[in-house]
């Protein structure tokens, strides 16, 4: 498969229960940072602050979605995370799995206000 140009043309690479999720985290993305724009970066879909700063990015895998911020980001969220597989700042969300919109979201918020109000940019 070519290289996405698009947030669309990435999702559209997905199938089943990976697509799904990818269209929900992006549904998720777009309400919890309306200011942020779309973009591929690196291959992923990502949310641009306005001033250019990556918020955050999303990936799909073979049996899970990616959800990644900044590494503070994922550590001020760690009691929450406890039962999730994480990495240095993503999270692990399995295909076929309700994944936890109401703490992305807040973990979303919290991000644009680290880098609005702390000037914490992409890592």
């Amino acid at each position: 498969m070519a290289r996405a140009q698009t947030v669309d043309e990435y999702i559209e690479g997905f199938t089943g229960p990976g697509r799904e999720l990818l269209e929900q985290l992006r549904r998720l993305a777009r309400t919890a940072a309306p200011k942020a724009t779309e973009a591929i970066k690196w291959g992923y879909p990502a949310w641009v602050h306005p001033s250019g700063t990556i918020l955050f990015m999303i990936s799909g895998h073979a049996k899970h979605a990616s959800v990644a911020s900044t590494p503070s980001t994922r550590q001020r969220f760690d009691a929450d995370l406890a039962d999730r597989t994480t990495g240095k700042g993503t999270i692990k969300l399995p295909y076929g799995q309700a994944p936890p919109l109401a703490l992305l979201r807040r973990m979303i918020a919290f991000r644009i206000r680290e880098h609005e109000k702390d000037g914490v940019r992409w890592m």
